[in-house]
């Protein structure tokens, strides 16, 4: 009777930790600081007549609050229910809890290079660099029998082609104004394309605006079922450039629902639901202390290299905003990404170690 009781119990501790995650979802969102994300609306920037558009009133309306918690939840509702009572959030340096990109450059290329493929190149200097050499996780994932031919990439920037180097990694990367469908596109992918090749383009050939990767994107995630799927929108980035805070806001607070919608979707689909885990973060960080070098990053900004990232799925469990004092790496993040989905990720390059804390019950 005891040894059938031993057996049952290591049957259950088994399964228990077995892996759960059949189906991963990243997404970013380009340069989206840490300090809306913790601290909610910048009020310095707000009231600056250089960045608010002339409608500070709007920006108070629509995401101050009582303290900085209302506030940030107002920007990213979503993000702080959701993902804060069910997932895990790092990179609240006010807590002593950190994350930095290792690259030295503090920009997009450099940035994106970094997540996927869990190592820095010194020599991926440049936003125009040619096809990444290094192999990216998502490469990687797509070999493995199981999800061979079930990985997409949607990106708003038509960097990404290069970044994840489609041609050698042998699954299909969407960016900037590249059509969906190929040379039979659906009636949906047709409109799709058809209503983002006719649209305003105030970020002209190289970036298309974020409501089309996400639809784009949807639309994969509905019909095609990825198992791993990335999603990478682009406007917080864009809009701090231009020192229009109250778009940068609406962008992140955009993406923020169409997580959610991805999310709601997910749950109640029958190959994804509690079977798919999201992992959220960003490229790079923004200035900080000079409130006019918000709107920019790279190697002479200040704090240009501080990050944040999340996870919700069943790997995670549900520790919401970490507190402890720790320093984390944009570098660890392919591995994690790996881990996730039950893999390690080995290349001809050197691949950093995940984040251990996340998988931490």
């Amino acid at each position: 009777m005891k040894k059938s009781i031993l057996i049952l119990f290591i049957l259950t501790s088994f399964l228990s930790s077995a892996q759960k995650t059949e189906n991963i979802i990243i997404i970013t969102t380009d340069g989206f600081r840490w300090q809306e994300v913790f601290k909610g609306l910048d009020t310095a920037i707000a009231n600056d007549k250089k960045f608010n558009q002339g409608d500070s009133t709007y920006i108070y309306k629509k995401y101050s609050g009582q303290d900085f918690k209302a506030s940030r939840k107002k920007i990213m509702p979503f993000f702080w229910s959701e993902i804060a009572s069910k997932g895990q959030i790092y990179g609240n340096r006010d807590l002593g809890n950190k994350v930095d990109v290792s690259n030295p450059y503090w920009f997009s290329y450099p940035g994106y290079s970094e997540i996927m493929t869990g190592n820095v190149d010194v020599n991926v200097n440049s936003n125009g660099y040619k096809a990444n050499p290094n192999v990216n996780v998502l490469e990687f994932l797509n070999k493995q029998p199981k999800l061979k031919g079930k990985t997409a990439a949607f990106g708003a920037w038509d960097a990404f082609d290069r970044i994840l180097n489609e041609e050698r990694s042998g699954f299909p990367v969407i960016s900037a104004f590249d059509n969906v469908g190929g040379n039979k596109p659906t009636q949906t992918q047709k409109l799709l394309n058809e209503m983002r090749n006719n649209s305003f383009k105030p970020f002209h050939e190289d970036e298309c605006l974020d409501v089309f990767t996400h639809y784009q994107a949807m639309d994969e995630l509905k019909t095609k079922k990825p198992k791993v799927l990335y999603i990478a929108y682009g406007e917080t980035d864009e809009w701090a450039h231009h020192g229009d805070y109250r778009s940068y806001l609406d962008a992140a607070n955009q993406v923020d629902k169409w997580i959610q919608e991805i999310w709601n979707f997910v749950q109640n689909d029958p190959q994804y639901k509690n079977k798919t885990t999201l992992f959220i973060t960003v490229d790079h960080g923004r200035g900080d202390k000079i409130k006019s070098q918000w709107r920019d990053h790279g190697a002479d900004i200040e704090g240009a290299s501080q990050i944040w990232f999340a996870a919700m799925g069943p790997e995670i469990a549900p520790k919401g905003e970490i507190k402890t004092d720790s320093q984390l790496y944009q570098k660890q993040f392919a591995q994690t990404i790996a881990k996730i989905m039950g893999s390690n990720f080995t290349t001809n390059h050197p691949v950093e170690t995940e984040v251990k804390e996340l998988f931490e019950k």
